[in-house]
């Protein structure tokens, strides 16, 4: 029978000559795992490659050493490339590990998983039952297929401009379709319950309308992600299981699987003519529409900037890198809570706010 071979030792001078090649190498008791493809993604990833030198393989993603999740320590087997080898651990700077993670922390073991990522997962996940809420919340970096089909496949993913080019001319389209009919000067506010204190809705009122309708979105978000998105599905429910895998759960296993961040324009045309229609029974016709373009428009700048959080590299101090921070949280450690993405604002009034104190930094 043929051996199994060992894991690659790595010298310190291959280490240095891979780092000055632009690789960005990392520590881990000795264990050895190559984070290029994956740095810009973490928060603090940019500020690391910029100043990382080829004598320090060890530098950590952000500073000094931080907590981080048994998600966030799991994740980062998959980069696992080999062992520095005996005696040339002093390339390491002494009291800390590449990944920040704490010197206690010397178990690195990778679960086999539960599924066949050779076949479409969709239809495995609801086999999953108990085990499947546990399963779902432990990322991997890797792509998921989830139906037999090409064409289902194809209609299931979708580039993140595609987004911005398909729904931007509606949104411009419908604003001056909503704003010149407010201008004929026709429209009025309850005029279905009574003509004699109905309002006059006038074309300058459209912005506040507009904006209305963002902040309406904004909401939504927020009640989907939380309520619909991260529903906990009965463990007995194959069917349930599967929708919930379908609509986020996919994301959760695989967080940069780039090409289902955002909502494939095909699906996301039913749920938006849906919201459409809600508004059309709510609302004078006119005034639904303002609504409607101002929520659409809240919608297109989600899913922008979901896909930023992701793939984006903002700078550290500002505000988007702050809510990198928060939803890469979300992801790794916190599924329950920080359920904002183009804001926190609705994590406080609803409790829901990741604390604070897991995002400081340990001595």
């Amino acid at each position: 029978a043929m051996a199994t071979a060992g894991p690659r030792s790595f010298s310190a001078a291959e280490v240095r000559a891979r780092c000055a090649q632009g690789a960005c190498l990392v520590s881990c008791h000795r264990r050895l795992y190559d984070l290029s493809g994956f740095v810009r993604l973490h928060p603090g990833g940019e500020q690391l490659l910029l100043r990382r030198a080829g004598t320090d393989v060890s530098a950590a993603l952000d500073g000094p050493p931080h907590r981080h999740s048994e998600n966030a320590r799991r994740w980062l087997e998959q980069y696992y490339v080999g062992e520095i080898e005996p005696g040339d651990e002093q390339v390491l700077p002494r009291g800390r590990t590449g990944t920040g993670v704490p010197q206690h922390h010397n178990h690195c073991l990778f679960p086999q998983d539960l599924v066949d990522w050779q076949k479409p997962l969709l239809w495995q996940v609801g086999y999953l039952g108990e085990k499947y809420d546990e399963w779902v919340h432990q990322p991997v970096d890797r792509p998921i297929r989830l139906f037999h089909s090409d064409f289902l496949e194809f209609l299931s993913k979708t580039a993140w401009y595609v987004v911005f080019m398909v729904w931007t001319p509606v949104v411009l389209y419908l604003s001056w379709v909503s704003y010149t009919s407010l201008a004929q000067g026709n429209t009025r506010l309850f005029s279905s319950f009574t003509t004699e204190y109905s309002i006059p809705v006038h074309k300058y009122y459209f912005p506040i309308i507009f904006l209305l309708g963002m902040i309406l979105w904004s909401l939504l978000e927020y009640l989907i992600h939380r309520f619909v998105f991260h529903m906990k599905p009965p463990a007995s429910n194959y069917y349930l299981i599967t929708l919930h895998f379908l609509l986020h759960g996919q994301h959760h296993k695989s967080p940069f699987d780039s090409s289902r961040l955002v909502f494939p324009p095909v699906p996301a045309s039913l749920v938006i003519g849906f919201f459409y229609g809600v508004l059309r029974l709510l609302l004078p016709e006119v005034l639904g529409l303002s609504v409607f373009v101002g929520g659409l428009c809240g919608y297109v700048i989600y899913d922008m900037m979901h896909y930023y959080l992701h793939y984006g590299s903002p700078k550290k101090g500002t505000y988007l890198y702050g809510l990198k921070a928060y939803h890469v949280k979300h992801h790794f450690e916190h599924q329950r809570s920080g359920f904002g993405i183009s804001t926190r604002f609705w994590d406080y009034p609803f409790r829901t706010l990741i604390p604070e104190e897991t995002f400081k930094k340990e001595d």
